[in-house]
């Protein structure tokens, strides 16, 4: 029977696809940046320690355990946002859990800048943290399912941009503006995101799998401008949704998607383990440890990982996912040798004055490699690689790992430059050396593809 399933599953998608002839039209932009603009705010809450550390422990009195877990606050709601993403996206549309996750970002950040003791702060960052673990998997996923495959890639790393923007903006501010002002900060976008919900369509292919055939068109003729003929593309996405059947939890694990959650699954864990999470959270501190400036170093930091951030977007649609990701993974271990070695060498006579500009390059490196690729290519494959009827199960499943393994990182990080500086870097850079071979070896391209036709392969290689 299961054998009939696929061989069902496969006639379905061997639709013959014409090229899409869609291009990114001033609805579809305007779309997107109503949908990443609390991508910003996803920055500034992950770069929010980074430059306000000791003005808030000093203000409030906290120890460095005690701001440890503060940090980790974030990605430990991330993950209790990640648990129902993908069932909220399901259930009530890609908006209704924007909206959500925008009561809980607001809330959360009028609790940190009204904060007057360690208990609304925690509470702050943790309403924070759940809103995000929301949008986290919404904003790739809606991004993927309204873009034509010749710009989908380009418009997912939006996503990523904005982030980029929001972590400069307050990697700079931290320098001279009051953590509580930062914090304040920290609602504009998503009250730009909140309000311009009213104005954009629900994803199609949401629509296509609650409601009406209509439904779906008239969303799609919308972002697609009224001179393109939709009825073809809308007759392909109502036979992917027909195809599918949501699976249960259990039968995710059964062979035939093995690859897939492998992926997914992998992407995320080396994302996270490759100490991104440590590493913007705490990056004036890591400046600190090596004695490199920590103003100077933030505010370069500041100017250069949206620059990077602009290339990926650009070379997303050119390069292609994969090739990006192994670019971006070998720039990571490169640049976190170079941490290890900077704090290494700290103490060697003729090469101690250099050892914190060394320190600086290495943390001003990741963080351009990352903003250029690992940053967003997972979640952007992430929302390509799976059919609908895997979204949901797979989704929380693989937004709960890496939100789960940041919440562990970021944790830990503090702890471990204690045990070894070189020590930890040493392990970062391992890390990212083997999502280089992963990528290699599993990561499929799926630059040019629709939605519909990156399945193909992927059953087939399962079959």
């Amino acid at each position: 029977m299961e054998g009939d399933n696929n061989s069902i599953e496969k006639g379905l998608l061997l639709v013959n696809i014409e090229e899409t002839s869609a291009n990114a039209t001033p609805h579809l932009v305007f779309t997107t940046f109503i949908i990443v603009s609390a991508s910003f705010t996803f920055g500034v809450a992950f770069g929010y320690t980074a430059g306000t550390m000791s003005s808030i422990m000093e203000d409030l009195d906290l120890s460095v355990a005690q701001f440890s877990l503060f940090g980790s606050l974030l990605t430990f709601g991330g993950m209790i946002g990640a648990i129902f993403s993908a069932k909220s996206a399901d259930a009530f549309g890609r908006k209704m859990t924007l909206w959500l996750a925008e009561v809980f970002c607001i809330s959360g950040w009028l609790a940190i800048a009204l904060a007057k003791n360690i208990v609304w702060l925690h509470l702050g960052r943790f309403l924070v943290g759940i809103g995000i673990g929301l949008i986290s998997y919404v904003i790739p996923v809606y991004i993927a399912e309204i873009a034509p495959k010749n710009v989908r890639g380009t418009f997912t790393f939006s996503n990523q941009l904005l982030q980029n923007c929001g972590l400069a903006t307050v990697y700079y501010l931290g320098n001279f503006m009051s953590w509580r002002t930062i914090a304040l900060i920290g609602i504009i976008p998503c009250l730009m995101q909140f309000f311009g919900l009213f104005f954009i369509p629900e994803s199609p292919r949401w629509l296509a799998k609650k409601g009406p055939d209509e439904e779906c068109q008239i969303a799609l003729q919308k972002l697609r401008g009224k001179e393109v003929n939709v009825m073809k593309e809308t007759r392909e996405i109502m036979n992917s949704v027909e195809a599918t059947v949501n699976i249960s939890m259990q039968s995710l694990f059964k062979k035939k998607h093995t690859r897939q959650l492998t992926i997914g699954i992998g992407l995320m864990l080396l994302q996270q383990l490759s100490g991104s999470a440590g590493i913007s959270y705490y990056a004036g501190s890591i400046f600190e440890h090596a004695g490199f400036p920590s103003r100077i170093g933030m505010t370069v930091l500041s100017t250069v990982v949206v620059p990077k951030a602009l290339l990926g977007l650009i070379l997303v649609d050119r390069w292609g996912r994969r090739p990006l990701l192994m670019a971006s993974a070998f720039g990571l271990s490169l640049s976190c040798i170079f941490l290890a070695l900077s704090f290494g060498l700290k103490g060697v006579p003729g090469i101690v004055n250099y050892t914190p500009t060394m320190a600086f390059i290495g943390v001003l490196t990741f963080n351009m490699m990352f903003a250029a690729g690992l940053g967003a290519l997972p979640w952007i494959i992430m929302s390509e690689i799976f059919p609908m009827d895997m979204k949901v199960v797979a989704g929380s499943l693989i937004t709960i790992t890496n939100w789960f393994t940041g919440w562990v990182v970021s944790y830990c990080f503090n702890f471990m430059l204690i045990w070894s500086q070189t020590g930890t870097f040493s392990i970062f850079a391992m890390i990212s050396g083997l999502t280089l071979v992963f990528a290699w070896c599993l990561v499929p391209e799926t630059r040019g593809l629709t939605l519909e036709e990156i399945q193909l392969p992927l059953a087939n290689t399962l079959s």
